[in-house]
């Protein structure tokens, strides 16, 4: 293939060697036969300025943002999209027909597009969510639940002011945010539990919740992919309910970036599922 015209991608992070990104998207690169790269790349929130500055110099198409600097980025770009302004953080950045470029969030889109695509049984209108936590993915899952019209939700972080900042800057009557210590009695009633900490991630403590009050007809969704089968969603079998795990969120956000980039809105598969799931 002509290098010269190679189309080249790319994450960033610090740390960046955990990303499997690269994994992913490289999957798709071979599948479609497409003259491209996608590479990580270590960058430092001290350098992240220089290094979005020079993407166009580098020959650089667009890029994934991953921790530290998802917040960050809102303000280096040149634009910044309605979604990524809404959730208050980028994770995907490309060039628009300007050349200008522009931050969006795919995070929400990777969440609810794995949500419909497991499950039938769930829609906006069955009934109140409970959501724990209040970090970096639990704004991207607030904004896209009530952009599709949930009731209410009832949302609970082990701390509380996280959780009532995320409610003040959302400022939507929807949202109620519950004390840790009452998030069992908030399941009773709700027709979706979604796990947005990092409780019961591998070398993380496990999320201490009895799910009594939840009823077997809720969806539960756990945003951690490793391991797939978190205590969480084990407890959530035995209980009788539909249970996600948070694999299909991050290959499905990944699928709106690709397309910018390379030009083919690429297939959430079993295939790309089952590559993922071999690097894990």
């Amino acid at each position: 293939m002509n290098n010269k015209n190679k189309i080249i991608a790319g994450v960033i992070g610090d740390p960046i060697s955990q990303s499997v990104s690269p994994i992913l998207h490289g999957y798709w690169i071979e599948k479609y036969k497409i003259n491209g790269e996608y590479k990580a790349f270590h960058v430092t929130a001290e350098n992240l300025a220089n290094f979005l500055n020079g993407l166009k110099e580098g020959g650089i198409s667009g890029l994934n943002l991953t921790v530290p600097h998802k917040e960050q980025a809102l303000s280096l770009v040149e634009k910044v999209d309605d979604r990524a302004r809404k959730i208050g953080a980028v994770n995907t950045i490309y060039f628009d027909q300007e050349g200008k470029t522009v931050g969006s969030n795919t995070d929400g889109i990777g969440f609810l597009a794995h949500l419909k695509q497991t499950t039938n049984k769930w829609s906006a209108q069955n009934g109140p969510v409970v959501v724990l936590g209040a970090g970096g993915a639990a704004r991207a899952v607030l904004v896209t639940l009530l952009d599709e019209g949930v009731p209410e939700i009832r949302l609970s972080n082990r701390t509380k002011g996280r959780a009532d900042n995320l409610s003040n800057e959302i400022n939507d009557p929807r949202l109620k945010v519950i004390d840790w210590d009452d998030r069992e009695q908030a399941l009773d009633g709700v027709a979706l539990l979604v796990n947005v900490t990092t409780l019961g991630m591998q070398g993380q403590r496990e999320l201490d919740l009895s799910l009594n009050n939840l009823s077997e007809h809720a969806t539960v969704y756990d945003i951690v992919y490793n391991p797939l089968e978190t205590t969480l969603l084990k407890n959530a079998r035995v209980n009788g309910n539909e249970c996600i795990d948070g694999l299909g969120m991050l290959l499905h956000q990944a699928a709106p970036g690709f397309e910018k980039w390379f030009g083919t809105k690429p297939e959430v598969d079993d295939g790309l599922r089952n590559h993922i799931l071999k690097a894990l």
